[in-house]
C-alpha cells in the first residue's frame, strides 16, 4: 500500500522516429484505445497531449509525479476536485451565454491530461441503449465501411470490459419487478477497462478493522421508490433491459482506483520506470498547432511543448485526431478543413470547404432535486472539512490502507435510473443519478443531512456548434451548444422534473424525506414556474458530442471526408447523443474503429435479447 505514496520521476519518451507510423493527436478515452491497439498490433505510435501525466499507473508501477496530487485522481469519491477552477488538468471551458438560460454561460470542463476526461469524469459506466445504435445505422451510410447497429458494437463493448460487478440477487420489491436477467451475455470479462459497483468498496470491511462510515441506505431506497412509482428493477443497465431502476456501475480497478483509459490502456505499455516501451512515444504538454497539408493529403502535424518550441511530427501511414468534441474541429478548421466563410473570417488557407464540420454540437442538460434528509445517513460529515475533518482523513486513510476500501472506494453513484418521459417515447430519455448528499454546482456539499437525483433528459433536439475565436488553437474556440433552443426540449426537461418530483414523494422515502433545498418556492403544477427553475438551475452533464459526425464530415469509419490522411476518433463522430454518459460508447467507437485503421475484419455481431416496453406507445411506464 505504501507504493500509492511513491514519488519517482516518470519520463515523457522513448526512442522512436519523428516518423511514426502514426501520429495519435490527443490521449483522451479514444487515443489511449487507439493507441494500445496500434501498438498490440506492433505499429509504431506518437501520441500527443497537451496535458501531463495523471498520477495513474499504480497497478504496473507505483509511479507518482506528485504524491499530495495522486488522490485527485485515483481515489473515486474524489471526482470532484479536478473541476475546481484551479486544477491544471482541466480545459476549464466555458459556453457561450445562453440566450435560452437567462444569458448564463455554462461551465464546460475537459480533461487536459493524459487519459484525458476519464481521468476526470464521475466514472459512471453506461453504454447507451440498444436503441442508439440502431438509429445510427440507419443514418450513417455504410459505404463498405463499418455497421454501427448494436449487435455489431455489443463485442467491441465486451472487447473493452473487464467485469468485477458482484452477483445481483433479485431485491424483494413490490410491484413492478422483473424476472431476473442473464447479465453475463452481455459483459465482457477479459478487457482492459475494469468496471464494478461502488457498493463493493462502500460495503467492505476487513476483520479487525471497524469501517469508518456505512454505505448509505439511500441507495436501496431510491430503487425502491422507483419500483414503488411503477417502474420496474433493472439488474443491469447495460444488459438486456436499460429501463427501470437498479445498481450503476462504474470504471473502477479491483483496487479501488479509477480505472482511466490511462489506466487501462497506456500503463501496459510503460516500463518499470514509467518510460513508454520501444515503438511508442508519448509527448506530454504538447499543443497542436495544425496540420499540414499537401494538397488534401494531411501528411503532419506541427506541435508546440511548455517553452513555445514548435516540432513537426511526419507520420507514414495516418493521422489520427482524437481531441474531443471541441479540439477536433477546432484543430481541423485551424488547419483549413472547415465552412469556408468560418475560415475567411480568420485568414485561414482553405484545404477543403467542410460546411458541417463544427455543427451538431450536442449536450446533455441536468439539475438537482434535493431534500433534507431526517436521518443522518447521508455523505454530509464527509462531503466536507467541517464540522467534522476527522471523518474526511480517516476515510482517506481508510481507501489507502485497506485496499480501496470504504467510501472513499465509491464514486457515490451506486444506483440510478433511466424512464421514458411520455406514452410515445421507444425507449428511455430520462436519466437518474442519485446521490446520499447535496451539492451546489459540482463540487461544494451543503451543510445539512440532504439527499439529490440528477436528472437529465437523454435526447435533445437543441443542436449548436463550435466556431473559431482565432486560428490560434491556444485560444479555446466558441462553444454554443445553444440549449432548450427547441420548445420540444423545454417540455421534455420540464415533464422530467415533475417525474423527479413524484418518484421522490413516494412512501419508500417516507421516513427520510425533509423539507425541499432550492426548489422549496417552485409550484410544480407550474410551467412558468417550473421552466423558469430550469433556466435557473440546470447544468451541463459534461457530453459535448456530434461536431464532426459520421455520415456528414466523416465517414463510417472516420476517415475525414474530401482530404486524405486523417481521421478522426473520439465523441465528435456521434451522429446522435447516446442515452447516458459518454465514455463507455466512446471506448467502443475506438475499439470498433481500431480495427477499421489496422485493416483487420469487424468482430461478429452478436444478436442478443433487448427488453423494450410492449406498451410503450400508449404508456409512459
Amino acid at each position: 500500500n505504501f507504493q500509492m505514496l511513491r514519488s519517482l520521476p516518470r519520463l515523457s519518451t522513448a526512442s522512436t522516429s519523428s516518423q511514426p507510423a502514426y501520429l495519435v493527436l490527443g490521449a483522451g478515452s479514444a487515443g489511449s484505445v487507439i493507441t494500445h491497439r496500434l501498438r498490440e498490433a506492433g505499429e509504431s505510435v506518437v501520441l500527443v497531449d497537451a496535458g501531463g501525466w495523471g498520477n495513474q499507473g499504480v497497478e504496473k508501477t507505483g509511479i507518482k509525479t506528485n504524491p499530495l496530487h495522486f488522490w485527485k485522481f485515483s481515489m473515486p469519491s474524489a471526482l470532484t476536485y479536478n473541476l475546481d477552477p484551479s486544477s491544471k488538468y482541466n480545459y476549464h471551458y466555458h459556453t457561450t451565454k445562453q440566450p435560452t438560460m437567462n444569458n448564463r454561460s455554462i461551465d464546460q470542463p475537459r480533461g487536459k491530461v493524459i487519459g484525458g476526461s476519464s481521468n476526470l469524469n464521475a466514472m459512471v459506466y453506461i453504454r447507451g441503449n440498444a436503441g442508439d445504435f440502431d438509429t445510427w445505422s440507419e443514418i450513417i451510410p455504410e459505404d463498405g465501411g463499418i455497421d454501427w447497429s448494436y449487435k455489431s458494437c455489443l463485442p467491441y463493448f465486451k472487447r473493452a470490459q473487464r467485469d468485477l460487478t458482484p452477483e445481483r440477487p433479485f431485491p424483494d420489491l413490490e410491484p413492478g419487478g422483473t424476472d431476473v436477467e442473464d447479465v453475463k451475455k452481455y459483459k465482457g470479462y477479459g478487457g482492459p477497462l475494469s468496471v464494478t459497483n461502488g457498493s463493493t468498496f462502500s460495503t467492505k470491511t476487513y476483520p479487525g478493522k471497524p469501517k469508518v462510515l456505512n454505505r448509505s441506505p439511500l441507495f436501496d431506497v431510491i430503487v425502491k421508490a422507483g419500483v414503488e412509482a411503477g417502474y420496474k428493477y433493472t439488474p443491469d443497465f447495460n444488459g438486456k433491459s436499460q429501463e427501470g431502476f437498479g445498481p450503476m456501475d462504474q470504471t473502477v480497478s479491483s483496487r479501488g482506483e479509477r480505472c482511466s483509459t490511462e489506466l487501462a490502456y497506456i500503463t501496459p505499455h510503460l516500463d518499470s520506470s514509467g518510460s513508454p516501451t520501444p515503438g511508442l512515444t508519448i509527448l506530454p504538454s504538447h499543443r497542436v498547432s495544425r496540420i499540414n497539408f499537401s494538397g488534401k493529403k494531411a501528411v503532419s502535424a506541427t506541435l508546440i511543448d511548455s517553452t513555445g518550441t514548435e516540432k513537426t511530427i511526419t507520420p507514414t501511414k495516418e493521422i489520427i485526431s482524437c481531441l474531443g468534441s471541441i479540439g477536433t474541429p477546432q484543430v481541423l478548421m485551424c488547419s483549413g478543413v472547415g465552412p469556408a466563410s468560418e475560415l475567411s473570417k480568420h485568414s485561414i488557407p482553405l484545404v477543403h470547404d467542410s460546411p458541417s464540420m463544427g455543427s451538431n454540437l450536442q449536450d446533455h442538460l441536468e439539475f438537482y432535486v434535493q431534500f433534507h434528509s431526517k436521518k443522518p445517513v447521508t455523505l454530509f460529515p464527509v462531503g466536507n472539512w467541517l464540522p467534522y475533518p476527522w471523518y474526511r482523513v480517516m476515510v482517506g486513510l481508510e481507501w489507502i490502507f485497506n485496499e480501496g476500501a470504504g467510501l472513499a472506494g465509491s464514486n457515490q453513484f451506486e444506483t440510478g435510473g433511466f424512464i421514458r418521459s411520455r406514452p410515445g417515447i421507444k425507449f428511455p430519455d430520462i436519466q437518474y443519478h442519485f446521490v446520499p448528499g447535496a451539492v451546489v454546482g459540482q463540487s461544494s456539499f451543503l451543510p445539512h443531512h440532504a439527499y439529490q437525483a440528477h436528472c437529465g433528459t437523454l435526447r435533445p433536439t437543441s443542436r449548436g456548434s463550435i466556431t473559431l475565436n482565432s486560428s490560434d488553437t491556444s485560444v479555446s474556440p466558441n462553444i454554443d451548444p445553444k440549449y432548450l433552443s427547441t420548445e420540444e426540449d423545454v417540455k421534455d426537461l420540464r415533464e422530467a422534473f415533475r417525474l423527479t418530483d413524484e418518484i421522490l414523494h413516494m412512501p419508500a422515502f417516507d421516513g427520510y424525506r425533509g423539507d425541499k433545498l432550492g426548489h422549496k418556492d417552485v409550484d410544480v403544477g407550474d410551467d412558468d414556474q417550473v421552466d423558469e427553475w430550469i433556466r435557473n438551475n440546470s447544468h451541463s452533464a459534461y457530453h459535448p458530442c456530434g461536431t464532426c459526425a459520421m455520415g456528414t464530415v466523416t465517414d463510417s469509419t472516420g476517415k475525414v471526408k474530401g482530404v486524405e490522411g486523417i481521421r478522426v476518433v473520439d465523441a465528435s463522430l456521434m451522429p446522435n447523443m447516446t442515452s447516458g454518459n459518454l465514455n463507455s460508447p466512446v471506448i467502443m467507437m475506438a475499439e470498433k474503429i481500431a480495427d477499421d485503421i489496422l485493416g483487420k475484419k469487424q468482430m461478429e455481431p452478436e444478436d442478443v435479447d433487448v427488453w423494450f416496453n410492449e406498451e410503450w406507445e400508449s404508456k409512459q411506464r
